[in-house]
Formats: structure tokens, sequence, C-alpha cells
């Protein structure tokens, strides 16, 4: 199914796919080639990547992240350049970190945005992508020796992947980028998990994060997804609440090995669910 094997996620990403990406594939609609892909929670992109659709639709809410999708897709050889220049040092990795808490940091371009989001994902505690409530990069410097900082055979060719097809990059609402869709469309949703327990919740790569709240608005638009004929495959945790609100639809349980998680004592196999609304 894939074409070109160095177009793949050139960011670590918090819930990243990579590990269930033969379970997800094996639910995908038989008809997915002749439908439009649609991935409003984009992230870290492995199933978009592995796909490779010709016609594609891709958002997210964190404009950080969006803006490394456009700098890759319309300026590669301008970031690699920026990217080479970063040091993997304890104090070089804060003095990039606290960019984003001084008044200058809206004055940055967008390419070394983009740099400073990837130097910062390839050298951080875990590749962790994390802001606290005021926006703001807080995750520790990781101590790694030789980490891959400049990764130019994958920007270049996921640049070419990006510009050689119909790929629609957007930032915003999740709900906003699916409000035009059309039925030939097929939707690939990985919100914010639910926490299965009050101790487990991680939606720091969304200033504000998510609650119960936002999963039934999300349930809603499925609802509306399914009433237009669009197919919707959707992943969450296993929480008791994710199974009850999409009750109706088909609901499969998955084990995912998960390797990002604050407390070493908790990464490994956790249960997962997909939803879909076909057969």
């Amino acid at each position: 199914m894939k074409e070109n094997k160095l177009v793949t996620p050139f960011l670590k990403w918090v819930g990243g796919k990579r590990q269930l990406l033969n379970e997800i594939t094996s639910f995908l609609p038989k008809d997915i080639k002749r439908l439009q892909y649609h991935e409003p929670f984009i992230g870290g992109g492995a199933v978009f990547f592995a796909l490779q659709p010709k016609n594609a639709r891709i958002n997210d809410f964190n404009e950080e992240l969006i803006n490394v999708y456009r700098v890759v897709r319309d300026s590669p050889s301008e970031l690699i350049e920026s990217l080479k220049k970063h040091k993997n040092s304890h104090d070089y990795y804060y003095s990039i970190r606290e960019q984003d808490r001084m008044p200058l940091f809206s004055e940055l371009s967008p390419i070394e945005r983009a740099s400073r989001i990837i130097y910062l994902n390839k050298t951080c505690y875990n590749g962790l992508f994390r802001v606290n409530n005021a926006g703001e990069f807080n995750v520790p410097y990781g101590k790694y020796k030789n980490p891959n900082i400049v990764n130019e055979p994958v920007i270049r060719a996921t640049s070419k992947y990006l510009n050689t097809n119909q790929i629609a990059i957007l930032h915003g609402d999740y709900a906003e980028a699916l409000s035009d869709i059309s039925s030939k469309s097929f939707v690939y949703l990985d919100p914010p998990y639910h926490p299965i327990s009050d101790t487990s919740n991680f939606t720091g790569y969304i200033q504000g994060g998510w609650n119960a709240d936002d999963q039934l608005r999300l349930r809603d638009v499925c609802i509306e997804l399914d009433r237009k004929g669009v197919k919707f495959l959707l992943s969450n945790s296993s929480a008791q609440m994710i199974k009850d609100i999409y009750s109706n639809f088909n609901i499969e349980i998955v084990c995912a090995s998960r390797a990002i998680n604050c407390d070493a004592n908790k990464r490994g196999n956790v249960e997962e669910v997909l939803i879909r609304n076909y057969e």
C-alpha cells in the first residue's frame, strides 16, 4: 500500500499510530482508494503517511504542528539548513525552548518556528510535545547522544509527496474542517483520548486539553457524518464512556504498544478501540 518508504512521520507524537497500523489498515473500507481522505486530528500522521492518499485534507488545532507540515511542503531546503544550525546541548536546548516565552517569538519566521519544533521534538525527553496552560512548550531536555535532528531524506520525500498530490493542510477546529465534506469521503479520527482513570489523562499538546463534553461533541459530529453517508474510523481509549457513547457503531478492541508516558511503569500494551460506521 505504501508508495514511498521515505514518506514517514517526521515528528514523534503522543498517541502516534505506528504500533497500530496493521490493525487500522485491516479495518479500512474496501473502496478507500476511491474516496477523499480526511484526517482532522493529524498529529504525527502515521496513518496518513502509510496510506499516502492522492486526494486528502489534513487538519489540526495545534498551530505550531500545522506550520511544520506547511514548511516541509513549501520550504524543505530552507528548513534543512535551519535544522543544521541546532546544537544538542543542555543550555542550547533550554534557550530554544524558552523562545515561546519571549516577546519576539511572534516575529520568528515560519521556517524558524518549524525548525524549532522539530529540534525540540528530537531532543526533548521521550519525544513529547507538551505545553502548559499558557501554551508554552515545557518538556525537559532528553540527554540523547545522537538525536536525528536533520532527517533530510524524509523531509525531501515528504515535501515531494505533499506537492505532487492534492493535499490540503488546514489549521483549526476539526468540526469546521469536516463541515463541507461529501459522501464520497473517508474520515480517520484520532482525537485526544478519554482517560481510563483520573491519573492517566494527557492532553498537553493542546492548550486547554479535552474533557467529556469534548468527547460528546465529537460523537455528535460522527453521528452527522454517518447521516451524510460518510464512512469514518475513529481511535480512542477503551474507557467505558467511549464504548457507551458509540454503542450504535461497530467497536473493535485492539492492543497498542505505548512508548510515550511520563511514568515509565505505565508504558507497554494498552487496550484501545477502533470505532467505525461501516462493515
